[in-house]
């Protein structure tokens, strides 16, 4: 039976598909087979891409990890959120993702889904600083299953917060450190958290038990510190780092087995990441193979990350979508999918990427590149990509400040010749499409605004 959904046709029932998306942390455009690197060893993900969809063109939402999150979950450019904290929360602020937002897991819940996060989550901590206030955690955005951690792995002997914890949830017992979850601290050794958050997603799978799913897969590698698991250490040519790559390929393949084992229904499954590489780590970052730039950058090596879908019988085998797309696009993708309205009450930046999964063609649309401090730092359109600002943590001064600066980002992808005194026109185009976000955020503003600061 085919079913079509939004008119888009499901390729073996008329059942809603199940979703699953895996998200690294740091890992950069080139650090994949499929993507070009030449001693990472990643079968199942080139696999993945030569069985499904790959997007030579993917943005995360922002250079950084929690408000490229927040856009991931929501399909809210990051500036919307009102988490005006320097762009990455940590154990002692204030905010978190707000309760009125609506993110993926929300939606599909509505629709009947369950819904579960394995990893990292980063968009809020109950602290002695908003009254721990349990709304921060995932629970309280649409998530019936929590496992991972709450912020990123380095964030451990902050103030008096301790080691690492690992959180779980829903927890019905009386020990609690936090209402509804359960807590405990995990030592110096962080080997084990790729294994254990593939675990628990297979398990979350496996468990289905014939209804839709939704599987939310943030890893918290490869950002640094680094650990791979006792298998996979000293396992690649390119070091600790590329053990690390390796791992979270293997548990790839791992996710991909599981939901094989349901043939009722169709499956998504999205892999990509939150930002590029932490170029400062050296060895211990990754690479964005010939795009310049990467973490806390808006060069395209900071933002422009690996992008695959995979849904066997639906998106074609080794198909590419060469036009530019992003997290933003996910939540609208997945609710036409899932038959779920998105909402209207707010302004969502992205579109659904079903066009593409039927013909590999999205059509020009602008993408917005936002810095940590909630400006818009660059525009692309087609293959033109305008920076308009330059808070860039490495190779800022490439062009001596000079401002705007226009590549074509076609011809040159590693945006080394500014072409902006030959094209007056593009750039004033590409600067009306700045300006007339800009005046869309300000004249939203954000949930956190009712809040007194």
């Amino acid at each position: 039976m085919i079913s079509a959904i939004a008119g888009f046709a499901l390729a073996s029932t008329a059942l809603k598909p199940n979703i699953v998306i895996i998200f690294c942390d740091d890992a950069g455009y080139g650090d994949f087979g499929f993507n070009g690197h030449p001693t990472i060893r990643t079968p199942n993900l080139d696999q993945m891409a030569a069985e499904g969809m790959h997007f030579t063109s993917f943005y995360s939402g922002n250079p950084v990890c929690t408000p490229s999150r927040y856009a991931l979950l929501t399909g809210r450019e990051p500036r919307r959120s009102g988490l005006d904290e320097g762009g990455v929360l940590f154990p002692p602020s204030v905010k978190g993702i707000h309760v009125k937002e609506v993110t993926i897991a929300e939606g599909l819940k509505e629709e009947g889904y369950r819904t579960g996060i394995f990893g990292k989550w980063h968009l809020g901590w109950p602290n002695k600083n908003n009254g721990m206030d349990m709304s921060r955690l995932p629970l309280s955005h649409g998530f019936d299953k929590y496992w991972g951690v709450p912020y990123s792995n380095d964030m451990r002997n902050i103030r008096d917060y301790g080691k690492l914890p690992i959180v779980e949830g829903p927890y019905s017992g009386t020990d609690s450190e936090l209402v509804g979850y359960s807590v405990h601290r995990i030592g110096d050794d962080q080997g084990m958290l790729t294994r254990r958050a593939t675990e628990e997603v297979v398990e979350f799978i496996d468990g289905a038990e014939g209804d839709p799913f939704f599987a939310y897969v943030p890893y918290s590698m490869p950002h640094i510190p680094l650990y791979a698991g006792g298998g996979f250490k000293g396992r690649s040519q390119r070091g600790l780092y590329g053990d690390v790559i390796q791992e979270i390929d293997w548990s790839v393949g791992k996710i991909l087995a599981a939901v094989k084992k349901d043939k009722s229904r169709d499956t998504l499954v999205v892999f990509t990441s939150d930002n590029g590489p932490w170029l400062p780590f050296k060895q211990d970052g990754g690479s964005a193979g010939l795009l310049r730039g990467g973490k806390g950058t808006t060069w395209e090596g900071g933002m422009r990350v690996p992008g695959l879908a995979w849904m066997p019988g639906v998106i074609p085998a080794a198909s590419k979508c060469e036009d530019q797309a992003s997290v933003l696009d996910l939540l609208p993708t997945v609710f036409e999918l899932a038959g779920h309205a998105v909402p209207t009450d707010r302004v969502l930046d992205g579109k659904s990427l079903v066009p593409a999964f039927k013909s590999g063609d999205l059509g020009e649309r602008p993408f917005i590149y936002t810095t940590r401090s909630r400006k818009s730092a660059a525009v692309r359109l087609g293959k033109w990509k305008l920076h308009v600002s330059n808070e860039a943590s490495t190779e800022a001064d490439k062009f001596g400040g000079k401002l705007p600066l226009l590549f074509d980002i076609e011809n040159d992808p590693s945006e080394q010749w500014d072409v902006s005194d030959d094209n007056p026109e593009i750039v004033a185009e590409l600067t009306k499409l700045i300006k007339a976000r800009e005046a869309s955020v300000k004249a939203e503003g954000t949930f956190w605004d009712e809040v007194k600061k």
